[in-house]
């Protein structure tokens, strides 16, 4: 299987929208503030998804976008995997891209939230050489502002 890394382009959305969608449940539901779930609608991937193209870098394997990564500065903000290509290298392929972005941004380390009791997560980590930094309050964008998650602040030099 040959992975290959390109930034997103517009309609690569529905795609990114999809994965986010379903691998956002798998790791959030039941680990974030009930007031986050309520606001984080299937409607609102789609819209993120689109906004976001410009940060967003895909994983392709054959013609399918099989993951993606979204890097702002130093963090990366969202690494997600379709569940068909869950454990096939494509989160570690996107995750190794990150760390090349926020280095090419001039950053010495990069950074990473992850909701405190997402373990499959912080355990990927962990193996691909992150530091947990300890917890903190993650200020999760809103429509009416920020509301603080409950998540683990993941530290590697780049």
């Amino acid at each position: 299987m040959t992975v290959t890394v390109r930034a997103a382009v517009p309609d690569d959305a529905d795609a990114v929208a999809a994965i986010w969608y379903a691998g956002w449940g798998d790791g959030h539901i039941g680990h974030v503030p009930e007031e986050l779930v309520a606001v984080r609608t299937k409607e609102s991937f789609w819209t993120r998804a689109a906004d976001r193209i410009a940060d967003t870098t895909v994983a392709v394997v054959g013609d399918e976008v099989a993951g993606f990564v979204m890097v702002v500065g130093d963090e990366v903000e969202q690494v997600y995997v379709s569940r068909d290509h869950r454990g096939s290298g494509v989160a570690g392929t996107l995750l190794s891209e990150a760390e090349r972005q926020v280095k090419a941004h001039g950053h010495r380390e990069a950074w990473l939230a992850v909701a405190t009791g997402n373990a499959r997560a912080r355990r990927f980590y962990e193996r691909s050489g992150w530091a947990d930094g300890g917890a903190f309050d993650y200020p999760a964008t809103v429509e009416t502002g920020t509301l603080p998650v409950p998540c683990h602040r993941y530290v590697k030099q780049v």
